[in-house]
């Protein structure tokens, strides 16, 4: 068995699997005792061979996650850094580091599932965008904020934008707070579909994918004006692929 972790920037998500069979899984966010919940939900759970994860966050982050595995499972995490090719997927950045190793997980899972050719849509508090060849390579991306970080942004950089409650996303809007969230996310909609088009147009060859993950994709799917589809866990699920082409090294 493998403890799979994925933490991201609002929060962390982990999967116990058992060969492809997914025996537990749950998410906890930053803003809440992480330790606690998580020791909770592992102490219930058989000891895992292997604790591997992919992080966006910072050090002390992942150090403090590593610590609760460790004291429940006396195992130490295994930190997948992105890499310049693996898996079948190659990297276009020069500096392959310098892409989130969640975007990399996300193009090894549609790779290994043959869903390449594809875009893929992270949307979360930065919304990714990459797009992959059907043999695997990368062919860049594009970053933004995510529908709610850009809300959050707006408010707190003008005065007199100041909604008294939630805005619900209409087409069009005739109220400050409604106006304040549609603007948003059908601002990231637009982009999506924008660079879904663009990369259809330069890569006429088989079908276009746009596959969408992360905590806000169910809700900008239906905003969408392309095709598109749900790909959940999809970071859980290629650090599942990248363990069984990486496997654990024995030590001495």
């Amino acid at each position: 068995m493998k403890l799979l972790l994925d933490l991201g920037n609002t929060r962390l998500k982990w999967a116990m699997v058992d060969g492809d069979r997914w025996i537990a899984q749950g998410a906890v966010a930053w803003d809440v005792d992480v330790s606690a919940a998580l020791a909770q939900a592992w102490n219930a759970l058989e000891r895992p061979q292997r604790v591997l994860g992919a992080s966006v966050v910072d050090t002390q982050r992942e150090l403090h996650v590593e610590r609760v595995a460790l004291e429940v499972f006396a195992l130490r995490a295994e930190w997948v850094r992105t890499p310049a090719e693996a898996c079948g997927v190659r990297i276009a950045y020069a500096d392959p580091q310098r892409l989130g190793v969640d975007r990399f997980l996300a193009m090894v899972a549609a790779h290994a599932t043959g869903k390449a050719p594809c875009v893929l849509a992270g949307i979360g508090t930065a919304l990714t965008l990459d797009a992959l060849t059907a043999d695997g390579q990368h062919l860049g991306g594009l970053i933004a904020p995510g529908p709610w970080l850009m809300q959050q942004s707006l408010l707190g950089a003008t005065a007199r934008v100041r909604p008294e409650h939630p805005g619900a996303i209409r087409d069009i809007a005739d109220n400050t707070a409604d106006a304040v969230a549609s603007g948003c996310w059908h601002a990231v909609a637009a982009l999506i579909d924008r660079f879904a088009t663009n990369i259809a147009k330069q890569h006429p060859n088989g079908t276009q994918r746009v596959l969408m993950d992360g905590g806000d994709a169910a809700a900008l799917l239906p905003l969408l004006g392309v095709s598109a589809e749900l790909a959940a866990d999809s970071v859980l699920r290629g650090l599942l692929v990248w363990s069984a082409s990486h496997p654990l090294r024995a030590t001495s």
